[in-house]
């Protein structure tokens, strides 16, 4: 007999895309939010004009991912940054080299990791 689940299957694929779009967001909030410091500190109000005020979520996202992030175990949280948080896509062959991990154990780290994230963040 199989094993009952209270939950529905997780799309792993829709699940990544989703994951994906919020960590290159996140990056783009990151730079958002030291823009907004350094004007203030320079005393500079309105250097561009704003079309909608998000501040606040934009602050509560990028403090809730990165609290996801350090959630996640060192290898996790490296192979996150390698592959979604870099200025510069990189393959995921790249990333095991490079780490110094086989192939087989670089996969399961980075899917735990994205299901991780993914229940940290509320997503799952």
């Amino acid at each position: 007999m199989g094993q009952l689940s209270f939950f529905e299957p997780i799309n792993d694929k829709e699940l990544r895309n989703i994951l994906i779009k919020e960590l290159k967001h996140y990056k783009a909030l990151k730079v958002k939010l030291e823009n907004q410091k350094e004007n203030k500190d320079g005393g500079i109000v309105d250097l561009f004009p704003t079309l909608r005020n998000t501040d606040k979520i934009s602050e509560y996202k990028v403090k809730q991912i990165e609290r996801a992030l350090y959630s996640l175990d060192a290898l996790e949280r490296k192979i996150i940054e390698l592959k979604y948080l870099t200025t510069e896509e990189v393959n995921d062959i790249e990333i095991y080299l490079t780490l110094g991990i086989k192939k087989g154990k670089y996969y399961l780290k980075k899917r735990t990791a994205l299901y991780n994230l993914a229940t940290a963040l509320g997503i799952i």
